[in-house]
């Protein structure tokens, strides 16, 4: 990656920890989920509001570091409008893309994750949101985590 698309895409993600987008609670949501990440100490909670199977609004809200904020964000931004296959087939290619530097078919704006995959310690902090968002859907009652996972 060059040294400007690294500087944009870091350029991205601090825009999105200052000032994330949809950071706030829904007043009646369909669903949602609590995320957990013991290792940085990032905590949110993803609201959904479900509409003939589609995301019509998501939300989060949450304190943590830079680069969960910012996925949260991010992820709050792609995936509305989305139904449950759609997000989880994104949710792989992002997660393979966190974790490897490489996506296997597009992700969009979420490709400023590139180069999470060089520290390893944030991995878990990038996915985090995205585990909290396939949980929602699925209707899980119990905070995920992503301790003792490798993301």
């Amino acid at each position: 990656m060059s040294d400007d698309l690294t500087d944009l895409y870091q350029q991205v993600i601090l825009d999105h920890c200052r000032q994330p987008r949809n950071f706030r609670e829904l007043a009646a949501p369909t669903c949602s989920a609590q995320g957990h990440n013991p290792l940085c100490g990032d905590q949110l909670r993803l609201f959904l509001l479900i509409e003939a199977g589609r995301i019509r609004e998501i939300s989060f809200v949450g304190s943590g570091c830079c680069i969960s904020k910012a996925s949260a964000s991010l992820l709050t931004e792609s995936v509305k409008g989305m139904n449950a296959d759609e997000v989880k087939g994104l949710f792989d290619r992002v997660h393979d893309m966190i974790t490897t530097g490489h996506a296997a078919g597009d992700v969009g704006k979420l490709a400023v994750f590139a180069g999470v995959h060089k520290f390893p310690a944030r991995v878990k902090c990038a996915i985090l949101p995205w585990h909290a968002v396939l949980a929602a859907l699925a209707g899980q009652q119990t905070p995920v985590t992503t301790e003792g996972e490798d993301a």
